[in-house]
């Protein structure tokens, strides 16, 4: 436990009903007795753990009625002893009961650094703080539950598991090193190789969830494009749920990329309306089409809009897993059979919720969202060097000596050990806390 105490306001800065004071460290009670006056005639030395106390915050020149909560160590949110004082929302009423709390032996908290002693104080792993920044600065549902799942520790036990099993085998190789004479059979070689193989699987299946866990994060993308009038801001609007594109008869009244953003399953679908496709000899509108093609080419979900018969869009594969062929204005005409993936009517809006099916599976998978997502690219890297490790390994079997082996399993614990924080470095660490705000 660190001996200096630090102290910071912990609710978001403007008026409300309450802002709460955190205090951390060995004498966080000590600066709790020269700032709060209980209600109740008791000793703020001997304040019950986890016990809310009203009572009067002394400030400067004032003081504000309000409640004071100690947490004793190692049961707390860092590990250390923890006070809160619970004062009157406002800027300035926040602000003067961190003053006290400074005055009286504390200093100011910098990024993150409640929860970076929690972590040192092995209250959670460096990816479990990770999920809770993750939580916060969510902007979908989605993202919060893989944040949630982050925080959890869910990611972690996978991590550890598959760390401790590295561990055994490295035990095991060590006692071949050391006691030789044993002579052991070559099938124990053939048993380090599957366990290893069965450690990689375990990596490489979380590696393949970052594809979804990126976009979780990040939004998927989905570019609408097709030719002048097939319906595309029609389309835009009827998603969206309200008139954000301009509909027009008028072939190219979309020019540039109008872009909405809605949810599907808590996930953010960014949805960019692009310019109709076709050839031009306006020079405006050649450049709203050069951008609907590149919008297209970066796009994670293509929705090609069509209103009469199917021809095939223009630099995409038929087989291109990101593509949706979309007839729209099947309240006027029937779709060409086996032509396209879905028939859609974005003016009377029939089978719009069915084509956000089909958009969610093409975007994040038909898996669902329950599974333990990587959703950090820092993580992502991790699992990466972790698996061509293990690769590494296994491929030296039969061919190189243990000790030699053992180098890449140990490598591949370290990289594993990055993500929960038990092997990352100072850097690390610093970069993961930086993006807390203060107070957190």
């Amino acid at each position: 436990m660190i001996d200096e105490c630090i102290a910071a306001i912990s609710t978001p800065p403007g008026t409300g009903g309450v802002a709460m004071i955190r205090v951390s460290g060995t004498s966080a009670l000590k600066i709790a007795q020269k700032m709060f006056l209980p209600s109740q005639k008791i000793d703020v030395a001997k304040f019950a753990p986890n016990v809310m106390y009203p009572g009067r915050i002394v400030c400067d020149g004032f003081c504000d009625y309000g409640m004071c909560v100690y947490f004793a160590a190692p049961r707390s949110f860092t590990g250390e002893n923890v006070v809160e004082f619970h004062c009157h929302g406002g800027v300035q009423v926040a602000r003067a009961v961190l003053s006290a709390a400074l005055a009286n032996g504390a200093r100011m908290a910098g990024n993150g650094e409640f929860t970076k002693r929690a972590f040192l104080n092995g209250k959670l792993s460096l990816a479990s703080a990770e999920g809770m920044i993750d939580m916060i600065n969510a902007t979908g549902l989605a993202e919060v539950r893989a944040g949630a799942m982050l925080y959890a520790e869910k990611l972690t036990n996978q991590v550890r598991a598959m760390q401790a099993e590295l561990k055994d085998i490295l035990a095991g190789i060590a006692a071949d090193i050391d006691y030789p004479e044993e002579d052991l059979a070559l099938t124990s070689l053939a048993d380090v190789g599957q366990r290893l193989n069965a450690v990689n699987a375990s990596v490489s299946q979380l590696i393949k969830g970052y594809a979804g866990g990126k976009k979780i994060k990040s939004g998927v993308t989905v570019a609408l494009c097709g030719a002048p009038n097939a319906g595309k801001s029609s389309l835009l609007n009827a998603l969206l749920g309200y008139d954000k594109a301009i509909v027009s008869p008028r072939a190219g009244t979309t020019r540039d990329a109008v872009e909405g953003s809605i949810q599907i399953d808590g996930v953010v679908y960014n949805l960019v309306d692009t310019a109709g496709l076709r050839e031009s000899s306006d020079e405006i509108e050649n450049i709203g089409i050069s951008i609907a093609k590149r919008t297209v080419a970066s796009a994670d979900v293509v929705l090609y809009v069509c209103e009469g018969s199917y021809t095939p869009l223009e630099g995409v594969q038929e087989s291109d897993p990101r593509l949706i062929k979309i007839y729209n204005k099947c309240d006027i005409s029937p779709a060409e059979p086996d032509k396209f993936d879905i028939s859609i009517s974005a003016k009377t809006g029939e089978n719009i919720d069915k084509l956000k099916t089909l958009m969610a599976q093409k975007g994040v998978g038909a898996g669902g969202l329950e599974g333990a997502y990587v959703i950090e690219e820092r993580h992502h890297a991790a699992l990466c060097r972790a698996s061509v490790c293990l690769d590494n390994a296994v491929n030296a079997i039969g061919r190189f000596p243990l000790d030699i082996i053992s180098l890449d399993i140990t490598d591949a614990w370290s990289a594993l050990g990055e993500i929960t924080g038990e092997t990352a470095n100072e850097e690390i660490i610093g970069e993961v806390f930086a993006k807390f705000c203060v107070g957190k």
